[in-house]
């Protein structure tokens, strides 16, 4: 682990409560310093309330957050000074057009008037924004509205920069820009701590990714380690009857000898498998016992199949410490 001078952000035994909620519980992060650093997990895991308190925007309960080598509660305004943060909801005035709203900030944040409007003009255009930079903001679309918010924390070129879900709303044209922005912003030197529910996203943007579930950190590590824990290869596939989906979890179970997952939300069964020419004999087993398929494939792991393994491991210890607790306490 690096030090906390080392690291542009240094995190232990972060907790914080509301009420009787735990959001964050007991988190420990080292963010190397000019790396792309991914908080990932669903909703109501933790992700926003970490960045709230990193950003001195909250006071945490227990735990010590160092932002390049500044106490984070005990020196806020400091810290503030060398970071910028883009949240989940633009914090724009939307009777301003957006060139006037980024010269304001510009100017806000110590540039001389021809310096805010130069560098105004420069981020216009970097977010394809020239086109739309006369009309007040509220004219703007949700997409527009997100690129000029991240191009008004931009302003300065930070040390740190937070980005809460950025890329949320935004066209695939959008997503490619931003994200090119953000690789050029950490391979300048800006540290970046990115959260997002888009697992490619984390892929091919973060040099680490931390899984949240529920508060706690369930896992770290870089795309390619996180990618281990599922396997050398992923079996994926959709059956056309949902009522099916249970008997051919366990088919595919009894084949590969792992269990078979599905995902609620999309309904693709996933198995891991090794063997290509395994995953063939599945699908022609399964094609034999009668199962019809609206797709299926055989390729690498993805954060997709990380995330859903993680999750449900975590899902299953509980379930069995509430079984010990019934059955003991």
């Amino acid at each position: 682990m690096e030090s906390a001078m080392e690291s542009a952000i240094s995190v232990t035994g972060l907790a914080k409560r509301f009420g009787r909620t735990v959001a964050v519980d007991g988190v420990a992060l080292e963010v190397p310093r000019g790396s792309v650093f991914g908080l990932l997990g669903p909703n109501g895991s933790g992700k926003t309330t970490i960045v709230r308190v990193l950003t001195t925007l909250l006071r945490p309960d227990a735990g010590v957050v160092r932002i390049l080598g500044l106490d984070a509660v005990r020196n806020p305004a400091a810290v503030r000074r060398r970071i910028a943060v883009t949240g989940q909801f633009a914090s724009l005035d939307d009777d301003l057009t957006g060139r006037e709203n980024l010269t304001f900030l510009g100017r806000l944040r110590g540039l001389s008037s021809r310096a805010a409007k130069d560098r105004t003009g420069e981020l216009l255009e970097m977010f394809d924004l020239v086109d739309a930079a006369s009309r007040p903001v509220r004219t703007y679309s949700g997409g527009m509205r997100r690129r000029l918010d991240i191009a008004a924390s931009l302003i300065i070129i930070p040390d740190v920069l937070f980005l809460d879900e950025p890329t949320t709303g935004l066209d695939p044209a959008s997503r490619n820009r931003v994200w090119e922005r953000i690789r050029s912003l950490a391979a300048a030197g800006t540290t970046v701590l990115l959260t997002t529910q888009y697992l490619d996203e984390a892929d091919r943007l973060a040099d680490r990714i931390a899984v949240l579930e529920r508060g706690e950190v369930i896992a770290e590590g870089s795309p390619g380690r996180l990618k281990e824990i599922v396997g050398s290869g992923v079996l994926r596939l959709r059956t056309k009857e949902t009522a099916g989906r249970i008997s051919v979890d366990r088919l595919v179970a009894e084949l590969t000898g792992e269990p078979a997952r599905t995902h609620s939300r999309t309904g693709v069964l996933t198995a891991r498998m090794s063997d290509p020419a395994l995953a063939a004999d599945a699908i022609a087993w399964l094609t034999r016992a009668g199962v019809e398929f609206e797709s299926f494939s055989f390729g690498y792991p993805s954060l997709d199949d990380v995330f859903l393994a993680l999750t449900e491991r975590v899902t299953e210890d509980e379930e069995a410490t509430e079984g010990e607790e019934a059955r003991y306490g």
